[in-house]
């Protein structure tokens, strides 16, 4: 089924309870760093997040330097923000708390 755009109440109302993610300037999208504790916790978190994401079919820019993992949503088929960007943040909020981030 296809994503629609989320509209402001929506928006706002997503980003309420995703308090450590923010909108990405410039696009539609949203975006957080996770610091880790090493690079073995971080390299971890995104082979649990990429697992996720491979059962949502939907892909997060991310990139990975040393303990830090810089990830940015936004779906690319509406080119901004839906229910499924919002879906894999909650989820790699959970992954990430289990190690304490």
């Amino acid at each position: 089924m296809p994503q629609a755009k989320l509209n402001e109440d929506e928006r706002r109302s997503g980003l309420a309870e995703l308090s450590k993610w923010a909108p990405t300037p410039g696009r539609d999208a949203i975006r957080r760093v996770f610091v880790f504790r090493n690079f073995s916790e971080a390299f971890g978190f995104m082979a649990r997040a990429a697992l996720t994401a491979e059962k949502l079919n939907h892909h997060p820019e991310w990139s990975n330097v040393y303990k830090t993992v810089d990830v940015t949503l936004s779906t690319h088929d509406v080119d901004g923000l839906t229910e499924l960007d919002l879906k894999l943040a909650r989820s790699m909020d959970k992954i990430a708390a289990t190690v304490g981030v």
